[in-house]
């Protein structure tokens, strides 16, 4: 009888923590307040000396589809950049809900709104800009707090846009430079941001300095920036083993930060990122260092840190581009122009992600191992190679 009693009693722990683990895996497997604000399209309607307006077609897109999302409420902060002060410059901002179904209010008071399963509504951003002088102005960054209300509660998230205030020409790249294979032209563009597109980029800056053959590089980081392949550190939630393993990394390293290391964990998954640890501690200790970078994916050499590049993408995590070589493809079949994306630094390292069919990757590496575009504020980002084979 006893034996019984504790047969049932040990079965019916069991059964609860199947229970248990049955609604736990439920519940990861749920999108909790999946509802996600993106960008359209923005438009610089007055380029005044004294005055700019910039309007942004914004979409916020409830990405469930057995859930309905709230919004809340919905605010907007701005941080203006400049190579001077900015006395006397004021910043006016409003953020104007276009849904379907309910007109917008004349006090700019956001009413709470349900976006329903698998659907999105829309909301206008317009911005200001006044001064004395605004011809210092090189960018501005606009947070645009929201706070979704589903079934995980009140979850505050924020949507970054940056927008360029400074525009170099497009014939304004001479700066020619002559190596051993080639001329190299390091191409000024505007800070590079979420809502360009790479293609328009080079057909916007690089076209016009271009000749027949001519192959024009393309920086990883701000490919993945134009990509919007990056998050602000207060997104990031690092987990235990994030915590752990980030000690473990030189100081340097975009992975020695327990931010910087959930953001790969999040790409490759947990347990690739712990056996590529495991193995690489091994393969170290018997002299073959780098293993852990060759087991981790490939985000593993391509995320960038906080401070990795320009403001005032200095406060996101980058991570590399995606669709690498579609994209060099896309700019041949548009421009004519051969096409790489490359990761360069000032230590003579030259990796070279992607390029067109037949492109010669060591004269790419021999033309750019003194990194023309530099990793400072050059704001070279773009690198046309005009090889001497072909030079006229």
């Amino acid at each position: 009888m006893v034996a019984t009693i504790g047969t049932l009693f040990v079965l019916l722990i069991l059964i609860g923590i199947a229970v248990y683990l049955f609604i736990e895996w439920q519940y990861r497997q749920r999108p909790g307040n999946d509802l996600e604000l993106t960008a359209q399209e923005w438009k610089l309607g007055t380029y005044e000396p004294n005055h700019y307006a910039i309007s942004l077609d914004t979409v916020f897109t409830n990405r469930t589809r057995t859930l309905e999302i709230f919004i809340s409420d919905v605010t907007v902060e701005h941080q203006l950049l400049s190579s001077g002060k900015l006395d006397g410059i004021t910043v006016k901002t409003e953020i104007i809900p276009q849904h379907d179904d309910f007109p917008a209010r004349a006090d700019n008071y956001w009413f709470a709104y349900i976006v329903k399963l698998g659907k999105a509504t829309k909301a206008q951003l317009n911005i200001d800009i006044t001064g004395p002088d605004l011809s210092q102005l090189k960018s501005l960054w606009v947070q645009v707090h929201y706070t979704t209300y589903g079934p995980e509660g009140r979850i505050p998230k924020t949507g970054h846009f940056v927008f360029p205030l400074k525009f170099p020409k497009p014939e304004a790249a001479t700066n020619w430079r002559e190596n051993s294979v080639a001329h190299v032209l390091p191409v000024p563009t505007h800070l590079l941001t979420n809502l360009d597109s790479t293609v328009e980029i080079v057909k916007h800056y690089v076209k016009p300095c271009a000749q027949p053959g001519d192959i024009v590089t393309i920086g990883e980081t701000p490919v993945a920036i134009m990509q919007g392949r990056l998050r602000h550190p207060n997104t990031v939630k690092p987990g235990w083993l994030a915590k752990r393993l980030c000690y473990y990394f030189m100081p340097t390293s975009s992975l020695a930060t327990a931010c910087g290391m959930q953001t790969l964990i999040d790409v490759s998954g947990s347990w690739q990122v712990a056996i590529a640890f495991v193995a690489g501690a091994i393969a170290k200790i018997f002299g073959k260092p780098g293993m852990f970078y060759q087991l981790a994916g490939e985000q593993a050499r391509l995320i960038d840190d906080v401070t990795g590049t320009l403001p005032p993408f200095d406060q996101f995590i980058v991570l590399g581009p995606e669709h690498s070589q579609r994209l060099v493809d896309q700019i041949f079949q548009e421009t004519g122009l051969q096409a790489a994306i490359v990761d360069v630094n000032d230590l003579k390292a030259v990796k070279i992600l992607a390029a067109t069919a037949n492109t010669d990757q060591q004269l790419l590496t021999q033309a750019l191992i003194d990194n023309p575009a530099g990793n400072a504020d050059e704001q070279t980002p773009v690198v046309l190679i005009r090889p001497k084979r072909s030079a006229a």
